[in-house]
């Protein structure tokens, strides 16, 4: 099972370069880096593992849902009880990254200078009227579309509106996890184009459970207004990865 990893990096879709920021510039723990490094190689004490490697007589299903197999792909984008929680943590996290991010582009007071102690307002305009950046909200179509509701909108009115949903997949399903939020979000890109009389555009911003960047995702945070880190964000996935796998594992 060793070795999927350096090859996953050689995919035409990933990004070598840009994966393996957070190991050598994030300046994690050592226990965090060993951690993530052996989720990476398959080399953590799942249950599948257990059973299928060890050869213990075992139940391989994870010991969350009790339904599908207990891999490490599994554990930290695939289980549906923790969905429920440790996903929608870790996903926050890197979104109120990029509200914050926005909201000082614009001059937007969120009373704090740091980021993981911002808390995301529904609707937040900036002081002229010019700019409104929606969080979590579902926008009102003249016909109805089931997928209208990204997890961040910014429409300035002078310019264009921007459709932005992050994702945190398994590390081998960043580039279709990009594909599908461009899809999933295409007929609310044309109506809001139509009613709001504006250029609209999708942005997927999709990072691998483990660290994993397409090689499209720097061109893609070209779009977004203001100073958005790769490093923080990537690290801040990460991090909730690990946490994830403690909880699970331990």
């Amino acid at each position: 099972m060793h070795g999927q990893y350096p090859r996953l990096l050689e995919e035409e879709f990933a990004s070598s370069t840009q994966s393996t920021l957070w190991l050598s510039k994030a300046s994690l723990k050592g226990e965090t880096e060993g951690l993530i490094v052996a989720a990476q190689d398959q080399a953590l004490n799942t249950r599948y593992r257990e059973k299928k490697i060890h050869k213990r007589r075992i139940d391989g299903r994870c010991r969350m849902c009790i339904k599908f197999d207990e891999t490490i792909d599994h554990i930290v984008a695939g289980c549906l009880v923790l969905a429920k929680k440790e996903y929608i943590e870790r996903h926050n996290k890197v979104c109120a990254q990029v509200h914050f991010n926005l909201c000082q582009e614009y001059g937007i007071d969120v009373g704090t200078s740091k980021w993981y102690e911002h808390q995301q307002k529904p609707v937040t305009e900036s002081a002229d009227g010019d700019v409104t950046i929606l969080w979590d909200y579902s926008v009102r179509t003249d016909r109805q579309i089931n997928a209208n509701r990204p997890d961040i909108i910014l429409r300035r009115k002078k310019d264009k509106c921007l459709l932005i949903d992050v994702s945190i997949p398994t590390d081998r399903n960043v580039a279709m996890k990009e594909a599908e939020k461009r899809l999933k979000y295409k007929d609310l890109e044309i109506e809001v184009s139509r009613m709001w009389k504006t250029k609209t555009k999708v942005i997927p911003f999709v990072i691998g459970a483990t660290g994993v960047i397409s090689k499209g995702f720097k061109e893609l945070t070209k779009e977004l207004p203001g100073r958005h880190s790769l490093l923080t964000a990537q690290k801040s996935a990460v991090i909730g990865t690990a946490g994830i796998l403690r909880k699970v594992l331990n």
